[in-house]
């Protein structure tokens, strides 16, 4: 490439050494000019996957958005909005890719190639001051030939004129022929200086374009091939890096389709219908009311009594009913979903529609099984920990312990008589006879006698959950409720499964595998990704949701989990 122009240049003793000088700067300018655009692509990619999940977080239900949720089409732009941040998640990857594999791989290569050029231009600049200095020594020698050639001339041509002239004396004769003699010494002195100071210059000329020169040049010409091949390799790296990341992409848009796929306006339509249906009865026909048999009974009538008063009577009987109908449907009518925020809610729920009256006891008894569950299994912790206490009384004190479990027990005393109240509600919401009621304390002691520190390792709620963690903690079991209708349980269950909805706050990662063996928790694979509906609220177990639908509680040392609220960079 760079020989070719060598080999003009030897022909004209001229080169292109600045003009290639210049092309391999050119070179490292547009490489530097390469790695601006990386850096700016790298800051649009993060910062609109940065725009992505703010806009995600931005569009999270709020809390008193939470039940529409439910529907389908709440759902589907749900799952919309969990593709979009896995989207935008792969940009960042892109980002981080290109800055980690090609940004400061090529930053390395600018930085070596100007180190490179750098000697290879003060090489080239020292061989071409090298054949200067050559050159001018030879063109001194030349003019100092020039001068003593044409000194000797005249030294020459004034003893042919003394030697013709018959004037001058013999001496004078012999002192311009001495004369001439010396000038020809001298002129032939220097015409031997030029002549090796010209055979050195022709060897130095030589060596430069033949061996100096070019080995100058084919360095800048290597350094510029390997600039492009890495450019080349480059320029291959982003097109790959991002390549690798469609495939994850088109995932996130098909479950954007799959989304759009699980709207259906006629379960939703269903949901509402069930939602929001009062449980009222159809009103009877509204009797006729025959003003004319009631003036003619009162104007026979012989018992004396006045007019005015039958009139009173039958408005007061009219009020009465009508009144209290009129009045049943402006609460139906206004009431339908639900109780307006001015008017206190009962107790019992009894101001509610027969329906949504069953509905709100349900969601009330499933809250109270929650807190009854939760403040059994600190229990249980609080139980093992007295047992090692015992063990190992250097650990600590298990008397100090008393007062904690006596005062659990009487939350979950308390807990279950308000179980039992709203257990009583919704059977007389429902028509059904209540529950038998127990004595909290007789209850309290059958429902955790599997608790106590005397039983055997076998018999605890929770065994061998995963050898990979031996510390798992104990998931809430349905064997701590309190003693209810277990079908009557089931039957509300299934009537009230959509109501029963949690918030999703973020997602989670299996890290090992885990298999349910008690009511309230779910198996889960390892790897396996999940929603997080609850935070764990320190009794070591975390709320998820499944991809088909199940709920459960798992271990959270199992699962590695991202919430939507620490998404903002």
């Amino acid at each position: 490439m760079y020989l070719s122009s060598i080999e003009e240049g030897m022909n004209n003793l001229k080169d292109q050494y600045d003009t290639i000088a210049a092309h391999t700067q050119k070179g490292i300018d547009f490489s530097e000019r390469f790695s601006h655009f990386l850096k700016e692509r790298c800051s649009i990619e993060l910062e609109y996957a940065k725009n992505l999940k703010r806009l995600v977080k931005n569009y999270q239900p709020k809390k008193k958005e939470e039940e529409e949720y439910q529907y389908s089409w709440a759902k589907g732009f749900w799952d919309l909005m969990r593709e979009l941040h896995d989207l935008a998640g792969q940009h960042e990857v892109i980002a981080e890719n290109i800055q980690a594999q090609v940004i400061k791989d090529l930053n390395n290569v600018i930085s070596d190639g100007k180190s490179e050029r750098k000697k290879c231009l003060q090489e080239g600049s020292r061989v071409q001051d090298h054949l200067k200095n050559s050159l001018a020594q030879l063109d001194k020698s030349r003019k100092t030939y020039e001068r003593a050639f044409k000194d000797a001339e005249k030294a020459t041509d004034a003893y042919r004129k003394a030697d013709a002239d018959i004037n001058l004396s013999r001496a004078e004769v012999e002192k311009h022929r001495n004369q001439m003699l010396l000038k020809n010494n001298q002129c032939d002195e220097c015409k031997n200086d030029y002549a090796a100071q010209l055979q050195q210059t022709n060897g130095h000329q030589k060596e430069h374009y033949t061996q100096q020169m070019p080995a100058v040049f084919q360095q800048l010409q290597n350094l510029d091939e390997n600039r492009i091949n890495k450019m080349k390799d480059y320029v291959n790296q982003c097109a790959t890096i991002e390549r690798n990341v469609i495939p994850i992409i088109n995932t996130c848009i098909d479950g954007m389709v799959k989304a759009s796929d699980s709207i259906s306006a006629t379960e939703d339509s269903k949901l509402v219908i069930e939602r929001y249906k009062s449980g009222f009865p159809i009103p009877e026909d509204i009797p006729f009311d025959d003003l004319s048999a009631t003036s003619m009974s009162e104007s026979v009538s012989s018992n004396g009594t006045p007019k005015s008063n039958t009139l009173n009577a039958n408005s007061s009987s009219r009020g009465t009913v009508s009144g209290k109908k009129a009045k049943r449907e402006k609460k139906g009518l206004f009431n339908l979903f639900g109780t307006s925020k001015g008017d206190e809610q009962k107790e019992d729920f009894s101001d509610l529609p027969p329906n949504q009256r069953r509905k709100a006891l349900q969601k009330k008894i499933d809250s109270i099984k929650k807190e009854v569950a939760r403040e059994t299994a600190e229990r249980q912790g609080m139980l093992k920990m007295k047992e090692v206490y015992a063990q190992n009384p250097a650990l600590g004190d298990p008397n100090s312990l008393e007062k904690k479990i006596e005062e659990n027990g009487q939350k979950v005393d308390a807990l279950n008589a308000e179980l039992r109240k709203f257990q009583g509600y919704l059977a007389e919401a429902e028509g059904k006879q209540p529950p038998a009621q127990h004595h909290p304390q007789q209850q309290r002691r059958n429902s955790l006698s599997d608790d106590s520190v005397s039983q055997s390792p076998s018999e605890g709620s929770v065994q061998n959950i995963n050898a990979a963690i031996p510390n798992a903690p104990q998931p809430p079991t349905g064997e701590l409720y309190t003693e209810i209708d277990h079908d009557e349980d089931d039957h509300l269950e299934e009537e009230f499964n959509d109501d029963d909805q949690f918030p999703v706050i973020g997602t989670c990662r299996a890290l090992y595998p885990f298999e349910a063996e008690n009511e309230g928790s779910v198996n889960m694979e390892e790897n396996e990704e999940m929603f997080v509906l609850e935070m764990d609220q320190g009794d070591g177990w975390t709320r998820v949701r499944k991809k088909d639908n199940s709920e459960g509680f798992v271990p959270t040392s199992y699962i590695q989990c991202h919430f939507y609220d620490q998404d903002e960079v």
